[in-house]
């Protein structure tokens, strides 16, 4: 039987944001009473809502357009989407902290305690335990987060993409912007914001799939993104 794990946030006015970002607004555009021409209703249902957000809203995946300005051509509506379909893992480094760094030795013993190997294509997801930690709090934009050194280790692996819970993949003023350097040196990508990972946790390999909107010269997309389990090889 195969089951489907959702690792995608809800999108909704006010959301929680990385601190640059726009404000997610979300409001009514029409109703079905409108539609239908009736004005003595007590109870409104909408029939369509107008959404003003970015694309790196919620869970989201960058486009290699958005690690820097040398890659500007590479936009998310040309990425292969094989690159969004692959078989995946989940590591535990649910011990690390507030701003923590995750370094490459970090991975590999992550790998071997839980009996793990990267494979060439694999989305290898980091779980920490922030989402459930922190989301909505003052220390939700102070998770831990990849070192460069960590991101170089991960795209010799070969790996289409990684993703973590934390609204940025290094830690901001320390290893943000080198990671996303890293990523579109190295031909990969990465996931933002995800959740449910400790439901992953001791389960083995999983496929992985979060389609991204084919936005027309887009630097990233939200997608859904969801682990299935039973899935016939």
């Amino acid at each position: 039987m195969v089951e489907i794990i959702d690792l995608s946030q809800e999108i909704f006015s006010g959301m929680p944001v990385y601190k640059s970002l726009p404000e997610v607004r979300m409001e009514m555009y029409a109703s079905h009473e409108e539609w239908d021409g009736i004005t003595d209703s007590n109870t409104v249902s909408p029939s369509v809502y107008k959404l003003e957000m970015s694309e790196h809203t919620g869970t989201h995946v960058d486009s290699l357009s958005h690690m820097a300005r040398e890659f500007k051509g590479q936009s998310i509506d040309t990425m292969p989407l094989s690159m969004f379909y692959t078989e995946g893992i989940c590591l535990d480094l649910s011990h690390k902290g507030l701003m923590e760094l995750i370094e490459p030795e970090d991975l590999v013993s992550a790998c071997s305690n839980g009996n793990m190997t990267i494979k060439k294509g694999d989305t290898v997801l980091i779980y920490t335990d922030h989402y459930r930690r922190t989301y909505g709090s003052a220390d939700w934009g102070r998770g831990p987060g990849l070192s460069a050194a960590s991101a170089l280790w991960l795209g010799e692996q070969g790996i289409s993409a990684f993703g973590v819970e934390m609204n940025s993949p290094g830690i901001p003023g320390k290893s943000n912007r080198e990671v996303h350097h890293v990523c579109g040196e190295m031909g990969f990508t990465h996931y933002e914001n995800m959740i449910n990972l400790q439901l992953l946790i001791g389960r083995g390999r999983f496929r992985f799939i979060a389609l991204p909107l084919k936005i027309r010269g887009g630097t990233g997309s939200p997608v859904r993104a969801v682990a299935v389990f039973g899935e016939g090889k």
